[in-house]
């Protein structure tokens, strides 16, 4: 498979990840998110489409980079891996926040989605540097979205679980 084709792969599955979660939270989003408490941090709304889409792509574009080394090597196979189980709970939160409005399940599997963007961030930096380094943005919005989860939670959490 040439570079071009697995490109596409790597950037399309983290975005499909994101359409997938898109589709966990519209109904959340418009419903039951505005009727919460908010910290006076919380981002406009309008900010989390592009902030998400642009994070996608970089994730996709750190995979890319570890996938071009080698599925034959066995830290690249760890690495993308670890990046399919960060993925995973990355789309989890989006059911646990906006679709199951569980704000406190939310910020006890975010946390958990933190640990695997560092252990991501660890594999893919020693397979190519620049890979690990697209994830700190990544890993920084994410500590951002930890923090707000947690607000979130307690600013309302005589009202939601």
């Amino acid at each position: 498979m040439n570079s071009t084709i697995k490109l596409i792969i790597a950037v399309a599955i983290p975005l499909a990840v994101g359409a997938l979660s898109g589709f966990a939270t519209a109904r959340g989003v418009t419903d039951w998110y505005p009727t919460l408490a908010k910290p006076s941090f919380n981002p406009p709304a309008w900010v989390f489409g592009p902030v998400w889409t642009v994070l996608y792509i970089m994730m996709g574009v750190a995979a890319f980079l570890v996938w071009r080394a080698g599925l034959d090597l066995n830290g690249v196979r760890i690495a993308l891996t670890v990046f399919a189980v960060q993925l995973a709970l990355n789309g989890i939160w989006s059911i646990l926040f906006f679709g199951m409005q569980a704000p406190g399940w939310a910020l006890v599997e975010i946390v958990l989605l933190w640990i695997a963007i560092g252990a991501t961030v660890v594999f893919f930096w020693r397979v190519a540097p620049l890979s690990g380094a697209l994830l700190l943005p990544y890993w920084g919005w994410v500590s951002f979205a930890t923090v707000l989860n947690a607000a979130l939670w307690w600013l309302n959490r005589s009202t939601i679980s």
